[in-house]
């Protein structure tokens, strides 16, 4: 039977993923991405991006490279890379980023050039158009990279960008690597991090999303090397008309590696959330430790959100498990705020950022990062609590 493809699938090329494929079961694509906007005609002039904390900057403009970038010496960075490609459905944003107009680079971290200044990846967009950036980042053996993606929009307009980025922990490599989402309400954004790490790798992922009309952020990661570590963790705060999807996929491979993920999510107004996690430990994988936990507030009666944690286990000598919970402001804990002299307002910000900010705190970031992370936090409490 042949199906009419959307006026979106038309400009692609290719079928977009709708509710029957699994793993969009809950983020409809098809439904979601009828017509795309124009693709983006930005000359990678300035865009005024400001960085959170001081990084060594590389910026794009509507998916193109952006001013003048000041590597340190343990950076070594090529433009004009290939793109990532798939015709996997499941790859979509994949996909659909390998036909979006944007630039790809690849960056190379030796030593521990960004260790105590890390290599800032700051995204603007502009315009009402699509966009597609690629990066691909390599730490090479025994090195240490920090990495703070950020993704900004001026205000009202709506774009639709995808990113896809490739992290490579070569042996005894250790990285932080940031995704710091801010989209503006009328934005969307779609994204895909793929992770390989070999033996005795350490890698922290750390996932802020706080704006976005429709955002879906996948994470691949391929555990192939014995003794390697992996925590990621995350905020999601979903608010008013938004649609935030948060997708991982941890593959443990050999045995001997450690996980841990947490994620701790808001949802204020009508705003719609996902969490899908799968943890897959191989047949060999013996030793695999992987702990999988998702924790929800839900502000009103009209938001929601959906948790699809999954274990699949192949080994028979592992450590695994998840859980996913979803609930209220507990109320004996607003009776006990009140009851001090703190107004209703106060008492629920309260009682929220501290379910959010010890997820900021476990990250070890520093107080010059962790307090960028937590003002970002405020600023959208003040708005939507």
């Amino acid at each position: 039977m042949n199906i009419q493809k959307t006026a979106a699938e038309e400009t692609l090329g290719f079928m977009l993923p709708t509710r029957r494929v699994e793993s969009f079961h809950y983020t409809d694509l098809r439904a979601m991405l009828r017509d795309l906007p124009a693709e983006a005609s930005a000359d990678g002039g300035d865009n005024g991006y400001t960085p959170l904390v001081d990084t060594h900057l590389v910026s794009f403009n509507d998916g193109k490279l952006s001013g003048e970038q000041v590597l340190p010496s343990g950076v070594i960075m090529t433009a004009d890379a290939a793109k990532a490609n798939s015709v996997d459905i499941n790859d979509a944003i994949v996909a659909m980023n390998a036909v979006s107009a944007g630039d790809a680079v690849e960056f190379v971290i030796s030593g521990d050039a960004t260790k105590d200044k890390p290599l800032g990846l700051g995204h603007v967009s502009t315009q009402a158009a699509r966009s597609g950036t690629y990066h691909k980042v390599t730490v090479k053996a025994g090195s240490e990279g920090h990495v703070i993606e950020r993704h900004t929009s001026s205000g009202g307009v709506a774009s639709l960008s995808t990113t896809v980025s490739e992290l490579v922990l070569e042996e005894g490599a250790k990285a932080v690597w940031y995704i710091i989402q801010q989209e503006n309400e009328a934005a969307s954004r779609l994204a895909r991090l793929n992770v390989t790490l070999e033996q005795d790798a350490d890698l922290s992922i750390f996932v802020l999303n706080a704006g976005g009309k429709l955002v879906r952020q996948e994470i691949k990661v391929a555990v192939n090397g014995e003794n390697a570590n992996l925590a990621i963790r995350g905020v999601n705060l979903v608010g008013d008309n938004a649609h935030i999807d948060v997708t991982t996929v941890l593959e443990h491979n050999v045995p001997h590696t450690n996980a841990e993920e947490l994620f701790r999510n808001v949802v204020a107004g009508d705003g719609h959330g996902i969490f899908q996690g799968q943890i897959k430990v191989a047949q060999p994988a013996q030793k695999t430790d992987a702990q999988m936990a998702c924790n929800t507030l839900l502000l009103t009666d009209e938001g929601d959100f959906s948790a699809k944690p999954e274990l699949e286990i192949f080994a028979d000598d592992v450590i695994c498990a998840h859980g996913a919970t979803v609930t209220d402001i507990d109320d004996e804990h607003m009776f006990y705020l009140k009851a001090r002299g703190i107004d209703e307002k106060t008492a629920r910000a309260l009682l929220i950022k501290a379910f959010v900010d010890e997820v900021v705190e476990e990250m070890e970031a520093g107080e010059v990062m962790e307090e960028a992370l937590t003002g970002i936090i405020d600023s959208w409490l003040d708005e939507n609590v």
